[in-house]
């Protein structure tokens, strides 16, 4: 029987010494899918052990593969399942708060520093708009972070005077947190794996931001370069939602 005629490419028969064929099947999965059904019609009659058992041992084989892709599938389905709602995380002064209480809000998430160039214009409009727009339903959650450029060096007390003694700032202010690397926050993690960047999942630089809808659910990520009022209109049709 010409193994050609049998076997569309690509599969191929190892050397001669070999005992079994060499199916390219995770290149191919619909291809692999469609295949075993017809060896085994194409295969069943023949007299070969040779070829009988390399049809059993590749059917086990393809089932693994096809196993392993179906996991994954299911894996990457219950990642985008999560929502924000999912973490705890603890405020500024150390106590634990579910992000479900912010269920049904539209979240603006902003990993915040006292010393960096954008702080004054961040706080600012960050403040505004959360007096603007809080009693429709927006909340401004500032996650402080020492990351970039170690401008944010002050405890969390001192961070929290800064914060509503110089810009009176009244949206939440959690925990410092790292958004980058091993020890990064659960909560960015899920963030930055919902909203790639251009560098991908890396946070650039203080105050990068990202937006959450009423369902929690990422739907937009802003460079540090945006400004929060670049972002009012956006913000406008989610609260209006």
């Amino acid at each position: 029987m010409s193994l050609s005629a049998t076997f569309p490419a690509p599969i191929y028969v190892c050397s001669k010494t070999s005992t079994r064929f060499c199916y390219s099947f995770a290149s191919w999965p619909s291809m692999a899918a469609n295949l075993i059904p017809s060896l085994k019609s194409s295969l069943a009659a023949s007299k070969s052990p040779f070829l009988r058992h390399n049809l059993t041992m590749q059917s086990s084989i393809s089932r693994g593969v096809f196993s392993k892709a179906r996991f994954s599938g299911v894996s990457a389905r219950a990642a985008t399942e999560k929502s924000i709602y999912d973490f705890t995380v603890k405020d500024i002064d150390g106590k634990g708060v579910s992000l479900n209480k912010f269920k049904g809000k539209v979240l603006l998430i902003v990993n915040v520093a006292s010393r960096c160039g954008l702080t004054t214009a961040n706080y600012s409009e960050l403040s505004h708009l959360y007096e603007k727009y809080k009693a429709q339903g927006l909340e401004v959650l500032a996650f402080p972070c020492n990351q970039f450029g170690g401008q944010e060096p002050g405890s969390n007390p001192e961070i929290k005077q800064f914060a509503c003694s110089r810009f009176k700032a009244e949206f939440p202010i959690f925990d410092k947190v790292d958004v980058n690397g091993p020890n990064t926050a659960p909560v960015y993690q899920f963030l930055k794996s919902s909203a790639g960047g251009f560098l991908g999942d890396l946070i650039k630089w203080n105050f990068e931001k990202f937006l959450v809808d009423k369902n929690g659910k990422v739907v937009e990520r802003y460079p540090p370069t945006t400004s929060p009022f670049q972002i009012e209109k956006d913000i406008q049709k989610l609260v209006a939602a």
